[in-house]
This record gives C-alpha cells, structure tokens and sequence, in this order.
C-alpha cells in the first residue's frame, strides 16, 4: 500500500503536467496527498519542514542561473544576434541541409548559454521557412529542435552552462567541465544517431510524397534577413561565455580557498556566515559568465535593445521565475515523497543494481522521467541519493567526474515524456499535437538515453575520463 500511494501521486502529478496545470500549485497537492494517505498528522509538518525548505534551498542555489540566462537569451534576441547566427548558419550549411542547419543553429544557442525555453522561440520562425522552402514535413521539426536543444549541449558537452550540467557540481564537488571525453563521446553518439534517425525519416515522407503540409497552424511570417548584425559579433556573446565559465571555474577556487566566512554588520550578536566555495563554485562561475555575456550584448547592441529592455527583462524575469518555481516544486515534491516509506521500496530496488553507475543512471533517468522533468529528476534523485552514489563509486574507485556527467546526461533521457514542460512548449509554439510530432520527439528521446550506456561502456573499456 505505501508504494502504491508513492506510485499514484506520482501519476497524478504526471496526469496535471501532461493536462497543463501548473507543477507549482500540483506538486504540493500531490505531495500533501500522498502524505495524507500515509500519516495525516505529518501534513502540516511535512508541508513547512520538507516541501517548503527544499523548494526555497533549491531557488536559493540555482534562481540566478535562471534569471541571468533567460535574459541574456532575451538580450540575444532583441539585438537580432539570434538572427544573424541563424542566417550565417543556413548561408554556410546551405538550405538543403534544413535538418543540419537548424541542429547547429540550436547547438550554438545551448552551449552559448541561451535558455532551451528561449532557443524554442528563437528559432522555430527560422526552421519553419527552411522547412518550408525544401518541402520537408513540418512535423519534423519538433525533432529537429529538440535533437539541437535538448540533448548533446544541454547536459553532454563539457563546460555547457545548462542546469541540467550545473546540478551535480553542487553534490559532487565537481565542476562543469567534469569528464570531457565521456561528455564528448556521449555528445557525437546522440549527434551523428539524432541526424541519421531525421533524415531516415526525411528521405522516407519524400519517398510517400509528402510535403511540407497545409491547412497548418501558428506559421510564421517570413523574416527578413536584412540590416542584421555581423554574425562573428552575434556569435562573441556566445563564446564569451563558454570561455569566461572555463576560466572561472579555474580561478574561484584558487581565489577564494575551500572556505570563506565573513561576519555581518548588525545590531547584537551575530554568526559568522560560513560558505563551503567547493559547493559553489561552479554556480559563480556560471553567473559570472553570464554577466560577462550581457554586458557584451549591450556593448555591441545598446541601441537595438534599449528601447524593448524593460519590457523585454520585465518578460525573461518572468519567464526565469516560472520556470525555477516549477523546478523547485518538483524538487519539493520530490523530497517529501523520498520521506514516505513507500520510497524505501523504490530505493531498495534500485540498490539491487550492483554497479554504481548503471545504479545512478537508471535511478536519475527513472525519476527524470516521472517528473518530466531533467533538473527536477536528478535533484530528486541527487538529493535523495547522492551520499549512496557517492560512497559506492569511491569503493569501486570511480572519480566523481564521472558521477556528475552519467547524472547530467541520465536526466536529459527519458525525462522528455508526454507530460515534460520543454516538449508541451515546443509543440505549442510549433502548432503541432503529440499525435501529429511526438513520435520523433520519443525517438530522439531514446537515442539519448542509450547515450547514457554508450558513456558508461566508454569509461569500462577505454578508461577515460
């Protein structure tokens, strides 16, 4: 009975997202539910004691990243950068490359830094008028979008600014670039698989005779390619980042020590504030790229941004709050679950796994998926189990670089079910229904995941790291 009060608040909380109710109000529900059936009196407790400083330690560690990188995407597309990466893209790869030029186009925006929510809206005008000029299935863009976007540079790449690469830096001690050839590998398994599977099925509706499609909803106007800026100052934003979050993480550490402390200056006695910089520094270096990469857009773009910045931050706020509320729910929710004694069953049967890192990787992508979430999965299950992870991977002698990149790309697998937030945006924003685009979505989804076992496979026979 306690797993199956486990397994239906799960589903419930599945069945509201893929409904479209909201994660922040749900996520509570379901978890006081659950918690209800189970000991009626530890509602209130679990609620204030639990749910709550789970969800406020969560936004306290990751709220900045969101925030900065939903509006250096904005920044990025108000100065028309975006744009102008798209057509230097589609004029270097050619437009008979649609499914190609779109992937990269999505790639550079990712690891640049950009949020995969912005990238969806960025780029879609673009992918509809390739798509349509080459007669390629509208349908398949959905796919072509969620290959770019959500998969080799959201969590796989080394040094990618993403959440989901961000996340295990704070259980593990490591840093964003933990485990560059493993994330490498990883990243050219899903790339080369992803655009083999797309052009299959490209090849195979020109084959039956299908175009683009008719009668076709939420088509963008064609843009205009004119008076954009230089594609090599679009792209220095982008590679600002990426090189100035490598050379943070290097320098915080040797800045600041293993801890630092200061006193505040108040009324009364006060506490020495403690911070353990290995917890962080990853999530400094990150925001510090960030700043680094807005104040680049303004530079270059001051006068093409300033006249749209308060009611273009006002929107990326916005969008950033969302999106961590959510996170943070999930991340709520799933603490109080991992409370309740039918989550013992689960996590005893996931112990069953003899080896650490297929354990790790099954656990991550299990709970990834449940959520339809990548960043609130793993911080379930990171939260939940990391101490396990942690201890069995140094009796099997395993480095803790490898630990943070099965983690990160485990969350990125099956996490985009039905009910996962980026796949409902994506197909709203697109036109399309789960009917009509899913089945490419699924596909890219379990080419991803077998990533997973392709690293791990890597490690064991070749030994890198």
């Amino acid at each position: 009975m306690a797993f199956l009060i486990v397994l239906a608040a799960l589903c419930f909380l599945m069945f509201a997202a893929y409904r479209g109710y909201s994660v922040i109000l749900f996520a509570p529900i379901a978890a006081l539910g659950a918690v209800l059936l189970t000991e009626p009196s530890l509602v209130a407790p679990m609620f204030t004691g639990l749910f709550m400083d789970k969800m406020v330690g969560f936004l306290k560690l990751y709220f900045p990243v969101f925030m900065l990188g939903a509006v250096f995407g904005k920044l990025i597309e108000l100065s028309g950068f975006s744009k102008s990466i798209v057509a230097a893209t589609i004029g270097l790869v050619g437009r008979s490359r649609a499914i190609l030029s779109i992937v990269l186009v999505c790639a550079l925006l990712t690891y640049g830094g950009v949020s995969l929510f912005v990238v969806v809206f960025a780029v879609y005008p673009f992918a509809a008028e390739l798509f349509r000029a080459s007669d390629i299935p509208k349908r398949l863009i959905p796919g072509t979008i969620a290959l770019g976007a959500f998969t080799f540079t959201m969590d796989s790449l080394p040094g990618t600014p993403q959440i989901q690469n961000i996340i295990p830096t704070a259980f593990f001690g490591t840093n964003t670039w933990a485990a560059p050839w493993l994330g490498t590998i990883g990243g050219i398994f899903i790339l080369i698989v992803g655009l083999s599977y797309l052009d299959w099925r490209r090849r195979k509706a020109a084959a039956a005779g299908e175009g683009y499609g008719s009668n076709l909803v939420n088509e963008p106007e064609p843009f205009d390619a004119t008076r954009l800026p230089h594609p090599l100052i679009a792209l220095l934003p982008l590679v600002l980042v990426g090189v100035c979050n490598k050379l943070f993480t290097d320098w915080i550490p040797h800045l600041y020590g293993e801890t630092q402390s200061f006193l505040p200056s108040v009324v009364g006695s006060a506490r020495p504030v403690v911070q353990e910089v290995s917890k962080v520094a990853a999530i400094w270096a990150v925001e510090g790229a960030l700043l680094v990469g807005i104040a680049c857009v303004l530079v270059f773009a001051w006068r093409a941004v300033m006249g749209r910045l308060a009611a273009g931050s006002q929107a990326a706020v916005g969008g950033a709050l969302l999106a961590s509320m959510n996170t943070a729910s999930e991340y709520g929710f799933g603490a109080v679950i991992a409370a309740l004694p039918g989550f013992k069953l689960v996590a005893d049967a996931l112990h069953t796994i003899p080896n650490p890192l297929v354990n790790e990787a099954v656990t991550v992508t299990a709970l990834a998926g449940i959520t339809g979430s990548a960043s609130g999965g793993m911080s379930i299950a990171l939260g939940a189990m990391a101490d396990t992870f942690i201890h069995n991977a140094n009796a099997a002698g395993i480095p803790m670089e490898v630990l943070h990149r099965v983690a990160a790309m485990a969350s990125g697998g099956m996490d985009t079910l039905p009910h996962n937030g980026a796949v409902i945006t994506l197909l709203a924003v697109t036109g399309l229904t789960h009917r009509q685009a899913y089945k490419d979505i699924f596909a890219i989804t379990v080419i991803k995941t077998l990533a997973v076992a392709v690293v791990i496979a890597a490690y064991y026979l070749l030994g890198v790291v």
